[in-house]
């Protein structure tokens, strides 16, 4: 045997080899998180914890997050796959960027309702939307409540409030030394920073978004087109197995936190047991939840939101509902049936 065939014969072994190990090891899915390794990550940290990607033959990488614009971009530009993100963002990423290449697609919800609210200390005296008026209000200028408040506002009729911005370590910080009147903020991530603090949640006048007239739906899975196109069943597989291990957290969401302490030694888990079982409470298993089923939504109510998205972030173009959302990959039936009984 010459060096030409010997050579070829081995490249051939080594690409038999290679694909061997690649099938081996599960297609490859490179996810990030809306937000950092907290209680909720759990919903995504148990299934990978519990082999339930591994066994649906996917390699999935789970990495942190620093909000939901970021998230929808890192997947519009390919550095990853799939993520969690506010459907908010995602409709105004598709409604400015409407010659994008690579717009990602909304293919499962996670939080039916928005976790977004408006948090106030009792003694400012603010009890309702309407005392907002006039008053200062904090948040970073990404925040999803902050982006969706003239809804809100709309929907409560609050007069015109002053805005200061802030990066996100600070917003708690600033509401308790009085530097703003109020804040907006995912509830169960500020209400229980501001008991970090030493503020007792008795003293805080929490504002919902869903009680006070907004019906947005909050974050869901996204995925990038090329995946979509190339590997549909990948997708499938995914959600499948995710809410294989929502089921599993909803279940006992105290021995969940210990997939979150897995991926991050530092956090206090008595803090993250309880912000885990305020985001299940609030958004996760809600009554427009149990409703409309786990993982899914209502044409209506997405088109409405697509609308009030549209007028309330100034889109270059409206936001069309039928390109944003896919629910054609979603588990069957059985398979969403994921809700403690009541």
């Amino acid at each position: 045997m010459n060096k030409r065939h010997l050579l070829k014969g081995i490249f051939a072994a080594a690409a038999v080899l290679t694909a061997s190990w690649s099938q081996a090891q599960g297609t490859p899915i490179k996810f990030q998180l809306d937000w950092r390794f907290e209680g909720p990550a759990a919903l995504f940290l148990t299934p990978a914890a519990k082999g339930y990607f591994k066994d649906a033959k996917l390699d999935v990488s789970i990495d942190a997050g620093n909000g939901s614009g970021g998230t929808v971009t890192r997947v519009a530009s390919g550095a990853y796959d799939m993520g969690l993100a506010d459907l908010a963002a995602l409709m105004e990423f598709h409604a400015n960027n409407p010659d994008a290449p690579n717009k990602p697609v909304a293919v499962m919800m996670v939080y039916n309702d928005t976790p977004a609210s408006v948090m106030a200390l009792k003694k400012s005296g603010i009890k309702t939307p309407a005392d907002l008026a006039g008053k200062k209000l904090g948040a970073p200028v990404f925040d999803a409540g902050r982006r969706a408040f003239p809804i809100f506002a709309k929907a409560n009729t609050v007069g015109a409030v002053q805005w200061i911005s802030m990066d996100p370590p600070l917003r708690e910080t600033m509401l308790v030394r009085g530097d703003v009147d109020a804040i907006t903020g995912f509830t169960f991530t500020s209400l229980l920073n501001l008991e970090a603090r030493g503020v007792k949640a008795q003293d805080v006048v929490v504002l919902p978004y869903p009680d006070h007239g907004v019906k947005l739906y909050g974050n869901a899975i996204i995925v990038s087109p090329k995946l979509l196109k190339d590997n549909p069943a990948a997708v499938k597989a995914f959600l499948t197995a995710f809410a294989k291990g929502v089921k599993e957290v909803l279940a006992n969401p105290a021995a969940a936190i210990a997939d979150v302490k897995a991926r991050d030694g530092i956090i206090n888990v008595d803090l993250e047991t309880r912000r885990l079982k305020l985001a299940i409470d609030t958004v996760v298993t809600s009554p427009n939840a149990r409703a409309e089923g786990f993982g899914q939504i209502v044409p209506g109510r997405l088109a409405l939101m697509a609308s009030q998205v549209s007028d309330a972030f100034a889109t270059k173009s409206r936001v069309n509902p039928d390109v944003v959302w896919n629910g054609s990959f979603l588990p069957a039936k059985a398979e969403l049936d994921v809700f403690p009984k009541k």
